[in-house]
């Protein structure tokens, strides 16, 4: 059994304010007054049929996310209202990552998986505010499509001084084949890893540093012999390790959230297993060398999607039942009121505090202080 667009477009979802089965409102509807404080907010967008993958902030006003029809959208306000500003179709904008209010990078889920993708380009980038997309070139290797965008700001020691080294990974894909994009130039240059040796899906990747990171996924491409699978490595890419294994069929490791690049991280562990009312998610305090397993709900129709924590024990995620909250580290969870699907949060500081993005088959963004660093 593949994961096919019936059976990832189907999930549902909320997380604190907005109530499942909201009505998607059109672009031409005015923006949502804005809600108490500690609330979800629901932002006008056009209408989508199925769930948004990604979105990505680089500061509190400026932002952007794609759909599977090839559009890309882009808001100056924070969310309050967003613009088309580039459109693709027969590309699935599966991954959007920006470093700046100009450059940026776009994953295409590729060929082969979802009806009327036509695209074979794995990454775009863009140097103008996603208007305009050239293709990343990386030589006669190449990989199959992108799930998943990290960007690292990091330092290295040159000639005696210590300058600003960005390094970007593109990581994929759902269903098969993997393989990771890997940039150490701010994606001026490019590598490519195959993974195919170690792992048959790559839902989401994480780097601390030029050399170590983690990649979340699936011991297969078939949903039916899948087991959730994290792998590490600590010479960039070169040599993988695996740390964490589910053991159950069906299983895949979606999406991960490491807090301000701390120690502590959650992952969901997604099922396709009617029969599984047990919801888990996974939790490392050693930057992914170890992990062990939390449950979450004790619901069969709860399969996860994405995961956002603001620090080691505040976080959320989304779900095919709706959201759920933690504010405890994962020792209890209660239901959220987060739009259908969330697939992505990304928590952006403000100057009152943080504000939480999250994506699926709606954007939005709660805001809450600053909380203690844990």
């Amino acid at each position: 059994m593949m994961i096919r667009n019936t059976a990832v477009l189907s999930a549902l979802v909320l997380l604190f304010g907005m109530g499942a089965g909201a009505p998607q409102p059109s672009s031409a509807q005015p923006a949502a007054s804005a809600p108490a404080a500690g609330e979800w907010r629901t932002f006008v967008t056009e209408a989508y049929p199925g769930k948004r993958d990604s979105i990505s902030f680089v500061d509190e006003t400026h932002g952007w996310y794609g759909t599977g029809a090839g559009d890309l959208f882009a808001t100056k306000d924070g969310g309050t209202t967003w613009q088309k500003v580039a459109s693709r179709p027969g590309t699935f904008v599966r991954a959007v990552g920006f470093l700046d209010r100009k450059n940026g990078f776009i994953g295409n889920i590729g060929t082969d998986y979802y009806p009327g993708v036509i695209d074979e380009t794995p990454l775009y980038r863009t140097r103008d505010g996603g208007v305009t997309w050239e293709a990343v070139d990386t030589g006669e290797a190449t990989i199959k499509g992108i799930c998943a965008i990290d960007i690292l700001r990091t330092q290295r020691i040159y000639q005696g001084k210590l300058v600003p080294r960005t390094v970007i990974h593109a990581a994929g894909r759902v269903g098969g084949p993997t393989g990771i994009l890997r940039s150490v130039d701010g994606g001026e240059t490019w590598s490519v890893i195959d993974m195919t040796a170690h792992a048959g899906m790559i839902l989401d990747v994480k780097f601390f540093d030029e050399n170590t990171g983690l990649v979340f996924a699936a011991t297969s491409a078939d949903a039916a012999e899948a087991e959730g699978l994290v792998l590490r490595t600590e010479d960039g890419g070169k040599t993988w390790r695996e740390v964490y294994r589910s053991g159950r069929t069906l299983e895949l490791i979606w999406k991960a959230s490491f807090p301000a690049g701390g120690p502590t991280g959650y992952a969901t562990v997604q099922s396709y297993d009617p029969k599984r009312a047990t919801q888990l998610v996974i939790r490392s305090d050693d930057r992914g060398a170890t992990w062990r397993e939390i449950e979450m709900a004790q619901d069969a129709s709860a399969r996860q999607f994405g995961i956002g924590f603001v620090n080691a024990d505040m976080g959320f995620v989304g779900t095919a039942a709706g959201g759920f909250a933690t504010r405890d580290g994962g020792k209890t969870w209660e239901r959220a009121p987060i739009a259908r699907a969330a697939n992505k949060f990304q928590t952006v500081t403000t100057g009152s505090g943080v504000r939480v993005y999250a994506i699926g088959t709606q954007v939005q963004a709660i805001d809450l202080p600053a909380p203690p660093k844990g």
